[in-house]
C-alpha cells in the first residue's frame, strides 16, 4: 500500500512539473509617436510586473490605427480625443468605442517667422489639420486670436467652407495633425500639437503665439476598443495601472517640455 502511495505522490509530482506556467495576459496598442506613445511604453513596463505583456505598435497616420482596432488586429489605440472617435464611427462605421480616459493635450498656433499674431500678412499661409474635427479646433483658436470669423454655431466641427469673414485673405495648406509641425517653417502660422514637436524636436514647444484652453475634457485622449470590449479586465486593468502610475506622470511632464501649460492629467480632473 505505501508504495502505491509513493507511485501516486511520484505521477503527481511529475504532472505538476510538466503543467505549463500560467500564461501572461497579452495586449497590443496602437499609438502616435510622442507624448502618448512614451507614456504607454513606460506602463507597458509596470504592467509587466503585473502580468500583462504589452505590444506597443507605432503608426503615423490617424486612419490605421481605427481600422487595426476594427479588424481586431490589435486590443486598443491611444491617439485621439472623444470628437474624433465620434466622427470617425459616424462616417466609417466602426464598432469602437472609449474604455478610458487619458491625456488631455493643447493645442498651440506657432511661427518661425512672426513674433506676433498681428504680424501675419495679407495672403499669409495658414497650417492646418485636415480632418473634420481637428480643423475646427484649429480654426476656433484662429477665430479666438482674431484672424477669422467663423458661421455662428459651428463649434469644433467648422471647417475652412465655414470661415464668414477672412480679413487678410489667408490661404490654407491643409495636412494630417502629426505632419504641421513639418510644415511650420513653410508658412506664417499653423496650428500645432505640442507634444508632436517635443518628438521632432523642431523647435521650442513653448513658443506658441496663443493656446486654447485645456480645460475641455472632450478632447482628452482616450482608449479606444472595439465596443464589446469596454469592460474587459485586461484593458480595464491595463488603463488603471496607467492612471495610477508615477512613471506616466514622470515621463508625459518630460514628453509636454516641462510645461504644465501644455497638457493635464484629464482623469484627474473628473
Amino acid at each position: 500500500m505505501f508504495q502505491s502511495f509513493k507511485r501516486v505522490l511520484i505521477s503527481a509530482a511529475i504532472a505538476v512539473a510538466v503543467l505549463p506556467a500560467v500564461a501572461a495576459d497579452k495586449l497590443k496598442i496602437a499609438v502616435v509617436p510622442g507624448a502618448y506613445a512614451d507614456s504607454i511604453n513606460a506602463t507597458a513596463k509596470d504592467a509587466k510586473a503585473q502580468g500583462i505583456d504589452v505590444e506597443v505598435i507605432e503608426f503615423t497616420d490617424w486612419t490605421t490605427p481605427n481600422v487595426a482596432v476594427n479588424n481586431g488586429d490589435i486590443d486598443i489605440n491611444y491617439f485621439q480625443h472623444q470628437p474624433f472617435l465620434d466622427n470617425a464611427v459616424k462616417k466609417n462605421g466602426y464598432a469602437l468605442a472609449s474604455a478610458g480616459t487619458g491625456i488631455l493635450a493643447n493645442v498651440g498656433l506657432y511661427s518661425l517667422k512672426h513674433k506676433n499674431v498681428a504680424d501675419v500678412p495679407n495672403n499669409g499661409k495658414v497650417g492646418i489639420a485636415s480632418d473634420p474635427v481637428n480643423q475646427g479646433r484649429g480654426l476656433l483658436l484662429l477665430q479666438k486670436v482674431g484672424l477669422i470669423t467663423l458661421k455662428p454655431g459651428v463649434g469644433y466641427l467648422g471647417s475652412i467652407n465655414d470661415i464668414a469673414s477672412n480679413p487678410k485673405s489667408l490661404r490654407f495648406v491643409e495636412v494630417e495633425g502629426p505632419q504641421l509641425v513639418r510644415i511650420t517653417g513653410d508658412v506664417d502660422i499653423a496650428q500645432g500639437y505640442p507634444h508632436f514637436i517635443v518628438a521632432a524636436k523642431a523647435f521650442d514647444p513653448s513658443s506658441g503665439l496663443a493656446y486654447s484652453g485645456i480645460e475641455d475634457q472632450q478632447f482628452a485622449i482616450q482608449f479606444v476598443v472595439k465596443k464589446d470590449r469596454v469592460n474587459d479586465p485586461v484593458v480595464q486593468k491595463f488603463i488603471r495601472i496607467y492612471q495610477n502610475s508615477e512613471t506616466v506622470r514622470t515621463v508625459s511632464k518630460k514628453s509636454f517640455s516641462n510645461d504644465d501649460r501644455l497638457y493635464t492629467l484629464a482623469w484627474l480632473k473628473k
